[in-house]
């Protein structure tokens, strides 16, 4: 094959989701069809092994070696693809290299982080080469963010369609939710607690609803955090906080400021999870609070990782994965104090299953439908790089559903 073979090499490919996202491209496009792809990680064996456990059909996928520290290896990765998908987190351990090689190379690039230090990190440390060398870079193409995200755009869109404005004050509650917890994203969440045990100054980083905008944003209105019990009328619900509002709600922003405050200057987002009961919100906030206590200290943290929680690589079953789903509701209010509502939802388990098909579709979409020319090189959001396009490719194919409620 030569340069630039394919439209999208999977790195990471036998990580858990890795396998899933293989598995739902073999199904979808097969292979020497409209995508062309091919997958790549740091074992040949667990290739082959991924290869077999596709079917005779996959014989002819192409299997590539590189390490996720090997930069040699990850150019000759990336020299072949339009677009890099990223499955290997912790990526504030693992990804920087990749990141780094892209960025200098002009190759596209989509992965499912939710580590905004790290985010953070690339941000400052790689978008006037990537901006130089052309290569978009688009972090958060999971769960965590794209539905919040993508939500949000969706909402505003019709919001300016409807009413001539966007719609200044957001609100986004979890109504309902099923699916098993992950092992990558958990781990995720236990190196950011040794992180902030190691460098105390970055908890006030993470705190900061705009950590990820551009250093310039101007941003200065205050957000609602939701921390405790709170009963919230407009979405009709006592409120338990959510776990992944830390990461949605700073995409939601930088999605903003790319987009030259197109939401407002004083826009105001936040995300929790909508309870039935007082007594309902109030175990919930209870139970995270407790957890979040525990893992902040390094031996009940230890603790937590030997025997509780999901370890990389483990996650739910194929049935838990295919009964999994969730029902996100958006409520957004424009300055003259017109309502819009709307609503986005999943058919699979927000954290594999639905996770797995949104990040194919995000880098399918970057190196199918998003030419060099419209969209220059810098890191960007699922909204801002991604949009309407993205949109309409989950609506078809990836069991997604943005729609406005009554």
């Amino acid at each position: 094959m030569t340069e630039e073979s394919f439209d999208i090499v999977v790195f990471g490919a036998t990580s858990f989701v890795g396998k899933i996202l293989c598995s739902y491209m073999a199904e979808q496009y097969g292979l020497g069809g409209s995508v062309r792809w091919a997958v790549a990680g740091r074992s040949r064996v667990k290739l082959e092994a991924l290869r077999a456990s596709l079917g005779k059909a996959a014989d002819s996928l192409e299997l590539i070696v590189a390490d996720a520290s090997d930069e040699v290896a990850l150019k000759a990765m990336v020299a072949r693809a339009k677009v890099i998908i990223s499955t290997v987190g912790p990526y504030a351990l693992y990804g920087e290299p990749l990141v780094k090689v892209c960025a200098e190379t002009g190759t596209d690039y989509v992965d499912l982080t939710g580590e905004t230090q790290w985010i953070r990190r690339m941000v400052r440390r790689y978008e006037d080469v990537a901006q130089a060398s052309g290569a978009r870079i688009v972090h958060c193409c999971g769960f965590d963010s794209i539905p919040s995200d993508l939500g949000v755009h969706f909402l505003e869109r019709e919001a300016n369609a409807k009413f001539g404005a966007p719609a200044t004050r957001v609100k986004m509650g979890v109504k309902a939710i099923k699916g098993g917890m992950s092992g990558g994203t958990v781990a995720s969440l236990m190196n950011v607690m040794k992180e902030v045990a190691k460098e105390p100054e970055l908890k006030k980083e993470l705190a900061d609803p705009y950590s990820i905008c551009p250093r310039e944003h101007g941003f200065s209105a205050r957000q609602r955090n939701i921390t405790g019990v709170k009963f919230d009328k407009d979405l009709g619900r006592w409120l338990a906080p959510f776990i992944m509002a830390a990461i949605n709600t700073r995409v939601v922003h930088r999605t903003n400021a790319l987009n030259g405050k197109a939401y407002g200057a004083h826009f105001r987002y936040d995300e929790a999870m909508m309870m039935k009961s007082r007594m309902q919100a109030t175990v919930a906030t209870l139970g995270m609070g407790i957890f979040m206590v525990l893992a902040a200290m390094a031996p009940t943290r230890y603790l937590l990782e030997r025997f509780v929680v999901p370890k990389p690589g483990e996650g739910p079953s194929p049935d838990e994965q295919l009964n999994g789903f969730y029902d996100l509701r958006f409520f957004g209010k424009t300055e003259a104090g017109d309502v819009i509502r709307a609503r986005v939802t999943g058919d699979r388990d927000p954290g594999y299953g639905s996770t797995a098909k949104m990040l194919a579709q995000a880098g399918i979409c970057l190196a199918q439908d998003i030419a060099k020319p419209d969209l220059k090189g810098g890191f960007w959001t699922p909204a801002t790089a991604l949009g309407d396009k993205l949109i309409d490719r989950l609506e078809k194919h990836a069991g997604l559903v943005f729609a406005l409620d009554d």
